[in-house]
């Protein structure tokens, strides 16, 4: 996660735009024109298939910058983001955002960190979905974000998504998810209090 600070967003001519449940901020395929930011509310960033059926490649809170590639390499978005929930985002146009990462090294070298982070993750998750089982494909998911959330070792912290979402995260079908977190449940790996993940 990264957060550039508002106000500083803001002086060099940021804007903010409100988003209803269910809009899309932009499209896979699309060209990019504003750096994003979440103020409120909860995006999901997405691809989808011919059929319709998404992958959820990250739910962006509050604070989390979203659809970074294409203003680095010039590129198209790779994703959809689609507002989960009513949301607020901040936007600042792509040219001033190349500006002030000249102009605040420490912010372009954050920016750095946290590509190369999801990189790390998208790495790990696709050797993950290409060998291993839907128990390790889901913890993996799960210790991904506690990661994220900077919970401590041995600390538990409630899950936010819904099944559908952890199916949409880890490319398995919604059936063998609800019956893989019930033996993580009854092995003792995760916990489940009315219908919440604790993990």
């Amino acid at each position: 996660m990264i957060m550039i600070n508002l106000d500083l967003l803001l002086a060099w001519g940021a804007s903010y735009k409100k988003y209803e449940a269910g809009e899309v901020i932009f499209e896979e395929g699309s060209n990019c024109y504003f750096y994003h930011q979440l103020v409120s509310g909860k995006v999901k960033w997405v691809n989808v298939n011919d059929e319709g059926k998404e992958y959820i490649q990250n739910i962006v809170e509050p604070g989390d910058s979203f659809g970074e590639i294409p203003l680095f390499d010039d590129g198209f978005y790779v994703a959809t983001a689609i507002a989960y929930e009513a949301s607020l985002v901040i936007r600042l146009p792509k040219k001033v955002f190349t500006h002030i990462l000249i102009d605040n090294p420490e912010i372009n070298f954050e920016f750095s960190k946290l590509l190369a982070k999801r990189l790390r993750y998208k790495f790990i998750l696709l050797k993950t979905n290409a060998f291993e089982s839907p128990e390790k494909r889901i913890t993996v998911l799960l210790n991904y974000l506690k990661a994220e959330k900077r919970i401590p070792s041995g600390q538990t912290f409630m899950v936010d998504l819904t099944r559908q979402q952890i199916a949409n995260m880890t490319g398995l079908r919604v059936e063998t998810v609800i019956r893989t977190i019930r033996s993580l449940n009854d092995r003792g790996e995760l916990t489940i209090e009315q219908g919440k993940i604790y993990f």
